[in-house]
């Protein structure tokens, strides 16, 4: 089964990795492995409250809509 992509992402839980993260404005990219496709995320929407992930961490995270188009939201640091 392919990864979902685009518009089809919506509400898909995927994994992938952090790709940018800048500390002063909180904000970043997550990456899927299989799509190699990126979606913005806030630090607001790190699951475990922290404000802050390093580039390069392993993640599960969800995509859905947000006010300026896909997002990603619910990230959690995989083991």
């Amino acid at each position: 089964m392919a990864a979902p992509q685009g518009l089809a992402a919506a509400f898909a839980s995927l994994t992938g990795r952090v790709s940018a993260f800048d500390d002063q404005v909180g904000a970043g990219t997550v990456t899927a492995d299989e799509t190699e496709e990126s979606w913005p995320f806030h630090c607001t929407r790190i699951a475990d409250g922290s404000r802050t992930i390093a580039v390069g961490t392993w993640v599960a995270f969800d995509v859905v809509p947000g006010p300026t188009g896909l997002e990603a939201v619910s990230v959690r640091r995989r083991t």
